[in-house]
This record gives structure tokens, C-alpha cells and sequence, in this order.
């Protein structure tokens, strides 16, 4: 094979990894010389070209829900690190990817696996001086050493824990050690963040963190994911959680199983941001008896539904933390709010809606000047 159709395989299947995508739950991609790239959002909002891929398809671990398990028949295919470098920035000079996504099956265990993505980024940053956006994984298994060259070389690095817990990982993925392998190295990274100095980073600040989760394969609930997620935020620093909705592979031991509804995918990401910028808490959600959120209602409604309909909040003394949980408005609503508070009284929906508030969802959860705005919304034709 020839180094594009290489590189066509092991993108082939990257759809599986939802980090930086700009569309969810769909993956927007576009075809370029026969490689799959995606468009992805950065952690600042940049929306550029990515590529994704893996440096080898060849892997160890036998994860059932995984097309690159262990004993599956399909063809593989290996870039050695100085080959894809130069095959990459090919394309970055192109103009085909602007950004890299590089994971790789375990081969030869999780040190030497990390040591060849090391050695791959450190070629793009050294040798060629790339200085573009890099997402690096890292394996399971790898070094506190290894995290730490990592998050030097990288924008950003991650951990795919796939499950919420021990007892749920052995069913998803047997051959990985929740603690040990998946969980310590976000540790790691977090202690470096906190400890060392950033100084000797490509870009003199450290690579931020995230991480991922398999939905629906094994039983797991979404009270369990979301519980992991908060702790990770809360402990270890993680900048984002990404979901993705379990959907079977041939050819893997859970083949039979149904697809995750990406309603509840969307429900997790919602959920996961409450928790994360809306100061919101666990026991805050709305967890159904079985430990799952609603599908029908978004968190952030229902949760409004039951705290806010009958006691709405009036707008012109509402506290931030007040304010972040009325539905339509966010954390730059809210600041906008607090400016124009103090200018004026804010006593109509169409101002709401002049400062960028999703006026007709906030309407049944406020006052606006001691007033329900619910004949405002009539009288507006909304």
C-alpha cells in the first residue's frame, strides 16, 4: 500500500473519536485525496481541518466494542513516526489539515506505543517546526515521564477511560485497568499542571486535558458517567468530557447489541456542561429511577420545571448563580444581564432578547420587574 491508501484506513474509523468535532452528535467530514478529514472546533472556538488518524491499526487489547481489536479480520496498516510526519505535513502545506488528531492501537504495550506518538510529534514540532493544533493520545499504560513529554509537545492530550468504573470497563474493554492505566495518567497530568512549570512547552502553557466514555454498550447509567465526569473536573483539572453513543461493529463481541439513541449522547454533553459552567451539581439533575436523564426535556428545562415554574426568578436582582439556571440564558447572557442591571431596570422580553437571552425560553422561569412576561410573549405574536 501506498502511503495515502495507509493513511486512508487508519482515518477510516476515527468518526469513533467525537474530540474537537464542530458537529455533534453528527461528524462533519469531507473527502481530500482520499484521507477523511474533519471539521473541528478548538478549545477557543477556532473551527479549522483535522485530520484524525491512528499510527497503526495493529493492537493487542481485544476492547469488544472496538474495530481495531485484537483477532478482528480486517486490514491493518503502520506509518513509522518520521514517515507520517513528513506525509502529514504534506497535507498541512497543502492546506488539506490544518490540525492533527494522533492515536494508535497498543502495539508492543502502551510504553513503546507512546514513545513512537512522542517520537512522531516530536518530528512536526522540532523538525519541521509545525506549530499547529495537536491532539495527542495517550496510552494506556504509558509514564508519568511520558504524560509529561506529551503535554509539552501537544495543544492537548487525552485519556479514553470508555467507562464510568472498574466494574464496567471489565465488561467493555477486559484487558484495561480503570485505575492503574486510565484514571493515573489524568492524575499525572493534572499534577503537572499544578506543579511544574510550563516553561519548556511548545507554546508556554501546558496542554489541557479530556477524555471520553462509550454510552450505552454495557449497562452503564448516565448517573454513573456524569458522577466520573464531576470528579474529574472537580479533582483532576479535566477540561471536557465527549460521549459517544455506543453504535455495534461486526465482527466484535457486541455486534448484537442495540445502538445508544443519540438523544441520550446530546443529553450527556447538556448534562456535562451544567455541571461544568453553570454550577450545577449532581444531585442537581434530574435523574429518572433508573439513573438516566429524561430524553424528552433537556436537564437544564427540567430541572427549571420543577424549582422555577412555580417560583420564577426576577431578573433585575437574580444573583449570577440565580441566573445561570434559567433556561435560554448562559454564562455570557448572564454578564450581559449584570451590565445592563446596572443601567436600567429590565422590565420587557424584547430587551431580553436584544442582549442576546433566548427570551421565550427564559419567559415561564422569570419576573421582569415583578411581572410574569408570559402576555408579553402573546402580545408579541411569540
Amino acid at each position: 500500500m501506498n502511503a495515502i491508501d495507509r493513511l486512508r484506513l487508519l482515518s477510516s474509523q476515527m468518526h469513533l473519536e467525537p474530540a474537537e468535532d464542530a458537529q455533534c452528535p453528527e461528524i462533519s467530514t469531507r473527502k481530500k485525496d482520499e484521507v477523511y478529514i474533519s471539521s473541528a472546533a478548538l478549545p477557543n472556538g477556532q473551527r479549522i481541518s483535522m485530520l484524525k488518524t491512528l499510527l497503526t491499526s495493529a493492537c493487542e487489547r481485544n476492547c469488544y466494542y472496538c474495530p481495531f481489536r485484537a483477532g478482528r479480520d480486517f486490514r491493518r496498516a503502520t506509518f513509522h513516526p518520521d514517515e507520517f510526519a513528513r506525509l502529514f505535513m504534506y497535507l498541512h502545506k497543502a492546506g488539506a489539515a490544518q490540525g492533527i488528531f494522533l492515536s494508535s492501537g497498543v502495539f508492543n504495550g502502551g510504553m513503546h506505543t507512546q514513545d513512537q506518538l512522542l517520537a512522531t510529534a516530536e518530528i512536526l514540532r522540532h523538525s519541521y517546526q509545525y506549530r499547529g493544533y495537536l491532539h495527542l493520545k495517550i496510552m494506556p499504560g504509558a509514564e508519568k515521564e511520558q504524560v509529561l513529554q506529551a503535554m509539552r509537545l501537544a495543544d492537548r492530550v487525552s485519556v479514553n477511560l470508555e467507562a464510568p468504573n472498574d466494574a464496567r470497563l471489565q465488561k467493555l474493554a477486559p484487558k484495561k485497568h480503570f485505575m492503574e492505566e486510565l484514571m493515573q495518567p489524568l492524575r499525572w497530568a493534572n499534577e503537572i499542571r499544578r506543579e511544574e512549570s510550563p516553561q519548556l512547552t511548545w507554546k508556554g502553557r501546558w496542554a489541557s486535558t479530556v477524555t471520553q466514555f462509550v454510552v450505552g454498550a454495557v449497562g452503564d447509567t448516565d448517573v454513573e458517567i456524569l458522577s466520573t465526569t464531576e470528579n474529574l473536573h472537580r479533582q483532576n483539572g479535566l477540561a471536557r468530557a465527549y460521549f459517544s453513543a455506543f453504535n455495534p461493529i461486526s465482527d466484535t463481541p457486541l455486534e448484537n447489541h442495540a445502538p445508544t439513541p443519540l438523544i441520550r449522547q446530546n443529553r450527556l454533553y447538556q448534562a456535562s456542561f451544567l455541571l461544568r459552567d453553570y454550577g450545577f451539581t449532581l444531585e442537581d439533575l434530574p435523574f429518572a429511577g433508573e439513573g438516566n436523564l429524561p430524553l424528552e426535556t433537556d436537564p437544564k428545562t427540567a430541572w427549571a420545571q420543577t424549582h422555577l415554574q412555580q417560583h420564577p426568578l426576577e431578573i433585575n436582582h437574580a444573583s449570577r448563580e440565580e441566573l445561570l439556571r434559567i433556561p435560554g440564558i448562559g454564562p455570557k447572557g448572564v454578564e450581559i444581564i449584570l451590565a445592563a442591571r446596572r443601567e436600567r431596570r429590565l422590565c420587557d422580553l424584547s430587551v431580553l432578547g436584544k442582549l442576546g437571552v433566548l427570551a421565550q425560553r427564559a419567559a415561564p422561569y422569570i419576573l421582569l420587574d415583578g411581572k410574569r412576561p408570559e402576555r408579553q410573549l402573546v402580545f408579541a405574536g411569540w
